[in-house]
């Protein structure tokens, strides 16, 4: 596959309109962010000359983008050890380790979840298709804990339905900066794109959905706080944007909490410690549970040894 090129003439009615605005709404399939890095990566000109994000647009220039080659997507079964609590002939569970990426995307196309499982199991379900096969749910790479992935389309359509639902259970551990009041307690608030930093999220009325996390306070040491969450909704970093939009960022997260690091923690401190679901085939209910990896469990007992001098 080579490069293509698209090509735009400027209409009257458009002309002062920002050079990225502009392409980004007549290239519906690219996101501003990827339209912007192709202006400053040389790949779009006007008039064959290049042009700065901001350029006001003028009657009749021509723009040029050269839309690099699409590297195909071929899944590779990756002989990676995975920490199996439970398998069958319908679904597999999990405990990710923190620093391991779900599934392949661009800039990590092995190493993967999906790339571990493609050689551990005989067969996953197509549904989410070439991508993530099996994937039913996700945890950002420096969550780690309990994942589910379905092995047949039959028990991936329920696990989605489930968390769809609601009826499926997820429980989190988390160590978070300050103090909490509470001893329990609710956060509700819509999780979007940030307005200013397209990789991060944040609690906004503006293309947002509804997100919904219950906490309870297990353990306190002053400036930190070892809490237990429960999602009712799953959307993108929901605990993580929670917690830093109640003042309280979780412990070694590089999006949302502090920039110095405090702890000897390479990502957030945050576990998916439980998952409850009904089986897809038998309807048992079944419950996953893994417990606190070291780095996470460090942490507490540096905690502990400090409020106990």
């Amino acid at each position: 596959m080579t490069n293509r090129n698209i090509f735009f003439e400027v209409n009257e009615c458009e002309k002062n309109e920002r050079l990225d605005v502009y392409l980004t709404k007549g290239m519906n399939e690219v996101s501003r962010s990827n339209i912007q890095k192709l202006i400053t990566s040389g790949q779009v000109t006007v008039n064959d000359k290049t042009m700065k994000t901001n350029y006001k647009i003028k009657t009749s220039d021509v723009i040029s983008v050269t839309m690099p080659e699409v590297r195909s997507l071929e899944l590779m079964a990756e002989a990676i050890p995975l920490d199996v609590i439970y398998e069958d002939d319908d679904i597999i569970v999990v405990n990710k380790a923190r620093g391991m990426v779900v599934h392949p995307a661009t800039g990590n196309y092995s190493g993967t979840l999906v790339n571990a499982l493609l050689e551990h199991c005989n067969d996953l379900s197509g549904i989410n298709g070439v991508a993530r096969p099996g994937i039913v749910h996700r945890l950002d790479k420096d969550t780690s804990g309990v994942m589910i992935a379905a092995k047949s389309d039959r028990a991936h359509i329920s696990l989605a339905e489930q968390i769809k639902e609601h009826t499926a259970s997820r429980r989190y551990l988390t160590i978070v900066h300050g103090n909490i009041k509470e001893e329990q307690g609710v956060i509700k608030g819509p999780i979007g794109r940030h307005s200013s930093d397209r990789k991060k999220m944040a609690v906004t009325f503006v293309n947002s959905k509804e997100a919904t996390t219950n906490f309870r306070i297990l353990e306190r040491f002053g400036d930190y706080t070892l809490v237990e969450c429960k999602l009712l909704t799953g959307r993108t970093h929901q605990i993580r944007v929670h917690m830093a939009y109640i003042g309280h960022p979780v412990v070694g997260d590089p999006k949302y909490g502090p920039e110095r690091r405090h702890f000897p923690i390479v990502g957030q401190a945050l576990h998916s410690t439980e998952l409850t679901i009904k089986h897809p085939v038998t309807e048992e209910s079944m419950v996953f549970t893994a417990t606190l990896p070291d780095d996470m469990q460090i942490i507490l007992m540096d905690l502990r040894a400090k409020m106990n001098r």
